[in-house]
């Protein structure tokens, strides 16, 4: 499911988001009028994987309305004033995809679909298109051909929907991106979790498609960043005396502030592993030379705490 990759994008943006808020705090104003309440770090977080949850939804509900759009074609063509042969014989097969229905009845997806509304999205001309567009393909015309039904065709069919119809549009990619702000961040590892789903209609729980375990990997992390800064700061501001601390970019101090952390507090983490994930999440990001900035301070902190025997990780549970 979500990989420790995208918790740490989504600790990341987090902690972002509280640096944004903290720095717009005008001290001019802030003596005229109440202080604003602190926004809840962990409300923000959950925030973020309600949303992750909310565009995994939203993908799946879409390709169930572009095959049940079958129908409404049908209907729509058989009540022209003048219906031609054609129109009278729309073929229905799609709508009644087994692997569709499946997906109906799952349980948790409707209570996810109830939650998220996705229904109220100004979709209805999309998905007409995208039908029309799949209807007109060699391999649509192949499914319908074949009278009987076989798990693997029906299941080929909704891929084909989802990868070639939904995924390769750009007008429907630029929806989902206008939709959902974390597509970016969240598009493959979702895209990924979208096909699984297709072969095991039934097979996620959408209301924790975050583990308890890395929920809790998220919230510790996060807290600890906050608790520990003082601490962490002590280990690399020593480190930026040849920086402009102003010049530094906002995502690299957070990057770095969590790198520490995980050296200090995640025993269960090797030091390698962390110093790679924050190159890469710097690289992507924050700015051109970030990754080798990050690498440079993380690596001679990592140094030093082994050189003078302090790389005794205390489990972030018991701290």
């Amino acid at each position: 499911m979500i990989s420790r990759r995208n918790i740490r994008v989504k600790v990341m943006q987090t902690l972002y988001t509280l640096e944004a808020q903290e720095q717009a705090g005008n001290p001019g104003e802030a003596a005229q009028k109440p202080a604003a309440k602190p926004a809840d770090p962990q409300k923000i977080l959950q925030k973020h994987f309600e949303q992750t949850r909310q565009l995994l939804s939203y993908l799946i509900y879409f390709i169930t309305e572009v095959a049940r759009y079958a129908e409404t074609d049908s209907r729509l063509r058989s009540s022209k004033h003048l219906p031609s042969e054609e129109d009278l014989n729309v073929n229905i097969k799609l709508a009644g995809n087994e692997v569709l229905w499946k997906m109906m009845e799952d349980a948790s997806l409707k209570k996810a679909l109830d939650a998220d509304k996705p229904q109220l999205q100004d979709n209805g001309e999309l998905i007409r298109r995208l039908y029309l567009d799949l209807v007109a393909t060699p391999e649509y015309q192949q499914y319908i051909a074949v009278q009987g039904r076989d798990k693997k065709s029906e299941k080929a069919m909704l891929e084909f929907i989802f990868s070639e119809k939904m995924l390769a549009n750009e007008t429907f990619v630029s929806h989902i991106e206008e939709l959902y702000t974390n597509w970016d961040d969240d598009g493959e590892m979702i895209s990924q979790l979208v096909m699984s789903y297709l072969a095991k209609p039934g097979s996620l729980d959408f209301q924790e498609i975050v583990s308890k375990e890395k929920k809790e990997f998220a919230r510790q992390l996060l807290q600890t960043v906050i608790d520990k800064k003082e601490v962490v700061m002590d280990l690399i501001r020593p480190r930026l005396k040849n920086w402009d601390p102003e010049r530094i970019a906002t995502l690299d101090m957070i990057l770095m502030q969590m790198g520490v952390v995980e050296f200090l507090y995640f025993e269960t983490i090797p030091p390698k592993v962390t110093i790679n994930e924050y190159i890469d999440l710097a690289k992507e990001y924050s700015t051109p030379q970030s990754g080798q900035f990050v690498n440079g301070i993380l690596d001679n902190i990592h140094k030093e705490l082994v050189r003078e025997d302090k790389m005794h990780k205390i489990n972030f549970k018991a701290n």
